[in-house]
């Protein structure tokens, strides 16, 4: 079949061509890249990428369709896919569509062909920006018009939170958590279910009361798109339930709690994102490797007077990767242990998180500490 043919004009002005698949539509979405080289459907459906076109350094995209089971979020939210070669002929036994199809039924637009290096080299030496995926005989300069014109979105988590409260029941479960959904990825609630929890899945306007009246033994903040200031209903629900409830952020959740105990966060430059960002666990002097997915971070020069330590630190470039405060039975980090995909290094942070509850409600009188 003969795909139209397209085109990507970035704000700096630079032009990259080639053949559209998924949907034919037009978008202006902000561009980033992503290192990973496996894992393409669990990208494609993180709700993280709301209104972003991904750019993957892997070379070859699609070749292994998409299975019912790898799915992160129902609905897809990704603004687009920017590939050097896309290809249909599905390897993968598991695969129930493909790639191509799942796009154009959720609107979104991608482009393959175009030089992925150099967006690459040129996103990471100038930083991201936006640019307008668009038909190949759109008039460049129309297109910087367009792209001028279309204002930066501030409501991505709006966008990809849950509109009430949905729950995840587990078999024999031993312990009851609610969920913030900033845009949460199904395999967090899965490693949270694994661990014996009954999951409360609540949007992430939830006031402190509502969950509070759910009786949940721990509290988390999923990850989710764009910049955490714009969602202060989430930071004050950490202000009013931290020390009342053990509590576990991630990524976008990691940063909610910073902003809660006043410290501050900026916008990198690219981001990080891929599954190979080895971050130090400044506590016991170990080495992760993590999969990672943001484009903000933790001022560390703001965290004096908040009462949280740094615990995590990337090798990379020293960016804040955790924190904790334990009179508070707090703590988060900024990468992803649920690890999809990505490497499994940091699993353990749901066993930590577990045995928080567990003293919670010892402390609580609600468990007998020597039968557990």
């Amino acid at each position: 079949m003969e795909r139209p043919r397209k085109k990507l004009v970035f704000e700096n002005g630079r032009v990259f061509a080639g053949e559209g698949f998924g949907a034919d539509a037009d978008a202006v979405c902000e561009a980033v890249f992503n290192t990973s080289m496996v894992g393409y459907q669990e990208i494609f459906s993180d709700p993280s990428y709301c209104g972003q076109f991904v750019c993957m350094t892997y070379p070859l995209i699609g070749n292994y369709g998409l299975a019912a089971d790898d799915y992160e979020t129902k609905t897809p939210r990704i603004g687009g896919f920017i590939v050097r070669e896309y290809n249909d002929s599905l390897s993968n036994f598991r695969a129930a569509r493909t790639l191509s199809e799942v796009m154009e039924e959720h609107g979104i637009p991608g482009i393959a062909g175009p030089d992925t290096r150099a967006i690459t080299r040129m996103l990471r030496s100038e930083g991201s920006m936006r640019a307008l995926l668009t038909d190949a005989d759109t008039p460049d300069a129309a297109a910087l018009e367009r792209l001028a014109g279309t204002p930066v979105p501030h409501d991505q988590v709006a966008r990809v939170s849950c509109k009430k409260p949905w729950r995840c029941r587990t078999a024999n479960a031993r312990y009851s958590v609610v969920a913030v959904d900033c845009g949460v990825k199904h395999n967090i609630i899965r490693s949270l279910a694994a661990r014996g929890c009954d999951v409360t899945v609540v949007p992430y306007d939830t006031p402190a009361k509502a969950v509070l009246a759910m009786e949940p033994d721990g509290l988390f903040l999923s990850n989710g798109p764009g910049d955490p200031r714009d969602v202060p209903e989430a930071a004050a629900l950490v202000r009013a339930l931290q020390g009342r409830l053990p509590i576990f952020g991630i990524c976008l959740g990691h940063q909610l709690i910073a902003l809660a105990n006043g410290a501050r966060t900026y916008q990198l430059k690219f981001g990080h994102r891929g599954g190979n960002h080895p971050v130090k666990n400044l506590l016991t002097g170990r080495i992760e490797i993590t999969s990672q997915n943001h484009s903000f971070a933790v001022d560390p020069e703001s965290l004096s007077r908040t009462g949280l330590t740094v615990t995590h630190q990337n090798l990379l470039d020293g960016t804040v990767e955790g924190l904790e405060n334990t009179d508070k039975r707090l703590f988060s980090v900024q990468y992803h242990p649920e690890s999809a995909p990505g490497p499994q290094d940091s699993a353990y942070l749901f066993d930590k998180f577990i045995a928080s509850i567990e003293a919670f409600l010892t402390e609580r009188g609600d468990r007998d500490a020597e039968a557990y």
